[in-house]
């Protein structure tokens, strides 16, 4: 039996470990969240590999279409112009402060994913739709959907028909390296109809040879069905069906490996989407910037926070970024609004608007 006095002794002992344990794990853990904090707000970022070689380049390597209105075209002039072009800009004006150092990149549909893996371009920016395959099998970033589309079809009002459901035995032109393809032979499978195919790398090729007889109408998303009707000889002999046969969410494709990147590339689309939102707009931008008291649109504009900091970047760089292209909805009504190609947004309205947009928050 332990005597009553060396009893008291040894509980004091163990209370007291157990007391000083529990003190000093706080203590690590408060520790630690504040390294952790700190850390976060002071650290100095490494440039990935893309952001350094767009620097050392001075320009950035940006892949669009070759040609298709709306997405991306070449003026009379020659210049750059169209809703990815805008985009190609705003990633420009965030990384570079200038929207005008871009070089684009003409890519074909069956050419611009390699040129994407070897480097040949930054970002491709091409009414490229994000499937399973280019994510896993292609080993590409699929960063974010500025664009909700259909695979639809453009057929011949000879064709009698109005309805995709209608289609049978009818030849459609087509883009070869794309999903269009394969939507056209699981849409015949499911349906037990045949639709046959004739393959092209350009889209202006596909158009031609369907104006030519060739083949009885043209297949792709439905945004550049809208761009291709507004090119033809005779748009009133021609008619869009009603239905589509697939989701194509379009977007903005990078390599994968490099985490700055996909940040830098992934909020600025949030920050166009996020200044349509917020009502900021390419003319009022640097006037809201200096005077709102809203706190979001404060850091949405660098006025407050640092996340272009922590994104080795400008405080200003989403600022510049919605000044080269506009809002989300600018963007989209200069380029396919009733003054462009009168395609109505449908899903590509905002979520609070009663479409698909959602940018993630800036907090």
């Amino acid at each position: 039996m332990v005597a009553w006095g060396k009893f008291r002794h040894l509980a004091a002992r163990r209370w007291a470990a157990r007391h000083w344990t529990a003190l000093g794990v706080a203590a690590l853990l408060a520790a630690s969240a504040h390294s952790q904090g700190a850390l976060a707000q002071t650290a100095i970022p490494v440039p990935g590999p893309t952001v350094a070689a767009i620097k050392a380049r001075g320009a950035l390597a940006c892949g669009v279409d070759t040609g298709i209105p709306g997405f991306a075209f070449q003026d009379s002039k020659g210049a750059w112009r169209g809703f990815d072009v805008g985009y190609c800009r705003a990633i420009a004006a965030a990384v570079l402060g200038d929207p005008e150092k871009v070089r684009y990149v003409p890519t074909t549909t069956p050419a611009r994913f390699t040129m994407l893996q070897a480097g040949e371009i930054d970002v491709l920016i091409r009414d490229s739709t994000m499937t399973a395959t280019r994510s896993i099998q292609l080993h590409l970033d699929e960063v974010a959907v500025n664009f909700y589309a259909g695979q639809g079809f453009l057929v011949s009002k000879k064709l009698g028909v109005g309805k995709v459901t209608d289609l049978n035995g009818a030849t459609i032109c087509t883009l070869t390296g794309a999903t269009l393809e394969l939507n056209i032979a699981d849409f015949a499978r499911s349906n037990g109809t045949k639709i046959g195919t004739l393959l092209f790398e350009k889209s202006d090729e596909a158009v031609a040879a369907m104006e030519a007889g060739r083949c009885d109408g043209y297949t792709d998303d439905t945004g550049s069905l809208a761009a291709v009707r507004s090119t033809l000889k005779a748009p009133a002999d021609w008619v869009v069906l009603e239905g589509v046969i697939s989701k194509e969410p379009l977007g903005l494709h990078i390599r994968s490996g490099d985490v700055t990147w996909r940040n830098i590339v992934f909020w600025v689309d949030a920050a166009l989407k996020t200044a349509e939102e917020a009502g900021v707009t390419k003319a009022n931008a640097d006037e809201m910037a200096r005077t709102s008291k809203d706190p979001g649109i404060r850091r949405l504009l660098g006025a407050e926070g640092d996340f272009g900091t922590l994104l080795g970047l400008n405080k200003d760089w989403t600022l510049q970024a919605i000044k080269a292209a506009g809002n989300y909805g600018e963007l989209y009504d200069e380029f396919f609004g009733p003054k462009a190609l009168d395609l109505a947004r449908g899903q590509n309205k905002l979520w609070n608007q009663g479409g698909l947009q959602y940018a993630l928050p800036f907090r």
